[in-house]
């Protein structure tokens, strides 16, 4: 799994996690290969530019200039939202739900996990669409962001691990 790291063990503690997964949001792009993106298309814009300024285009390489700054600007603001992330354990007494955001707030959601229920949303052809934990009148949608690959091993690994808890 590129996305999530999950590691099921029990050592017959009840407290110890039976179960402990970190979702994150995959980037295919790596920082590297963000500064080589960025250097090759202002590059290209830059002389680009150099071209039609000197044909007298002027306001025309102004916009080559606008393209690098929006492109960069897309690319931070997916890269900050790619720094949230979903922290999921299961104990024999909880099951916790810590989702952080990318400015860093916490948000965190206990369930017994006697009475916690894992309800899976599928669609023929694209497989899971959503994942939801639910208990004691809430709820918590977990794993949103993952591609549907990660969806199904995480969704296996989880209900593995619930039923393992409720033993």
């Amino acid at each position: 799994m590129n996305s999530s790291n999950f590691d099921i063990g029990w050592d017959g503690d009840d407290a110890n996690p039976i179960f402990a997964a970190q979702l994150v949001p995959y980037r295919s792009l790596s920082s590297s290969g963000f500064a080589l993106m960025m250097v090759i298309v202002a590059v290209i814009c830059v002389s680009n530019a150099y071209f039609y300024f000197h044909l007298g285009a002027w306001p025309v390489a102004i916009f080559f200039f606008f393209d690098v700054a929006l492109l960069y600007a897309a690319f931070k603001f997916s890269y900050h939202a790619g720094r949230a992330r979903e922290e999921i354990t299961i104990s024999r007494t909880a099951l916790e739900v810590r989702k952080i955001t990318p400015n860093g707030q916490q948000r965190k959601h206990i369930y017994n996990p006697f009475w916690a229920k894992f309800l899976v949303e599928r669609d023929d052809e694209v497989g899971i669409t959503s994942m939801r934990i639910t208990g004691e009148g809430y709820q918590s949608t977990i794993g949103a962001f993952l591609n549907p690959d990660d969806r199904e091993s995480f969704a296996t690994a989880f209900s593995q691990a619930l039923a393992k808890a409720k033993k």
